[in-house]
């Protein structure tokens, strides 16, 4: 299939995925965003679409897992959005309180340990945490999703034998 055939097959799609993209998010700003996502995804992995699958699935499955993938990260992070005037942006952890000295000192100690792996391991280490896939990993670093484990998984292992202060 031509590449113009292909995006001319994903706009026939969109008002569907616009409904689908409203359903799942239940706010406009937020479908249009999620809407235009998976459209450039699907072009950028355009390659990966077998013919004689259904495209429309293709691009509902997209559609979730991208929405999916931004949920948890929200709730990673936890951000709040002040929706007034001016859209101020708030990051709060869960029992956030006052900030100690002992946390602060605790989270450089953690950050100079993780900036101190080797950038094999530390890159796909820090996306994993960020909420990343192994798969999204895999595919950014352009690396088979086996090293990928196994390289966070050995960050973890240094990290723990660099922080054992932080062992209960």
């Amino acid at each position: 299939m031509s590449t113009i055939d292909f995006n001319t097959q994903i706009i026939s799609h969109s008002k569907h995925l616009k409904y689908f993209a409203l359903k799942l998010t239940a706010d406009y700003e937020e479908a249009q965003d999620l809407m235009q996502e998976t459209l450039l995804k699907a072009i950028k992995y355009s390659h990966k679409f077998a013919e004689e699958t259904n495209l429309k699935a293709w691009l509902y499955t997209i559609m979730k897992n991208l929405f999916i993938n931004d949920y948890r990260k929200a709730i990673k992070t936890r951000t709040v959005i002040d929706h007034g005037k001016d859209l101020n942006y708030i990051h709060v952890a869960q029992g956030a309180g006052p900030r100690v000295p002992e946390s602060h000192m605790n989270e450089l100690e953690i950050r100079s340990a993780i900036n101190s792996l080797d950038a094999e391991y530390q890159v796909p280490f820090e996306m994993y945490v960020e909420g990343y896939k192994y798969k999204e990993i895999a595919e950014y670093l352009d690396l088979p999703i086996g090293t990928i484990k196994s390289r966070i998984f050995l960050a973890r292992k240094d990290l723990m034998t660099k922080l054992q202060d932080f062992k209960h």
